[in-house]
């Protein structure tokens, strides 16, 4: 009997351990920022956990030295190298958990077992949004479209009554 209280105790103790490893991950993952500026330092972009924008500053000149198109692209630029920092630090705080053959990188992707043809599938568009493709239906625009029809009918209904 003792022995197994022992081992009880044993695999309550692991636990108990792993508990907290997976806590202090969940908190530097929510504590994960990436910030960047552009080369000319016009545009400043700050992104929080799972890359979201949190932060964009624009200098007083940014808009002199810019014209709108250029601009936008170099925002988009430099909140993609912010989100490539906050993805490495999420990466690093993932490595301290994950088994050493596995790559965080895949893992946050959801590719971690998985071989490309298993999750490239053909009715999908691959569209690079600066830091990874991000997958999305084909036809999500004639949904889109239908929808949009669908609601614009709804509200020349409306006001017609």
């Amino acid at each position: 009997m003792d022995d197994h209280r022992a081992q009880v105790e044993e695999l309550l103790a692991d636990y108990r351990r792993s508990r907290e490893q997976l806590v202090s991950v969940q908190r530097d993952l929510a504590a994960v920022s990436g910030r960047a500026s552009s080369p000319d330092g016009t545009v400043e972009a700050t992104v929080g956990a799972g890359g979201r924008l949190v932060g964009l500053e624009l200098s007083e000149t940014a808009y002199r030295r810019h014209r709108p198109e250029q601009l936008a692209e170099l925002i988009v630029r430099t909140v993609a190298a912010a989100a490539a920092g906050a993805a490495e630090e999420t990466y690093q705080a993932l490595s301290t958990v994950l088994p050493a053959a596995t790559d965080p990188a895949a893992l946050v992707a959801g590719t971690a077992d998985l071989q490309p043809s298993e999750y490239e599938v053909s009715e999908y568009d691959t569209v690079d949004l600066g830091q990874q493709p991000v997958r999305r239906r084909v036809d999500d625009d004639e949904d889109n479209e239908q929808r949009e029809s669908w609601l614009d009918t709804e509200l020349i209904n409306r006001r017609v009554r």
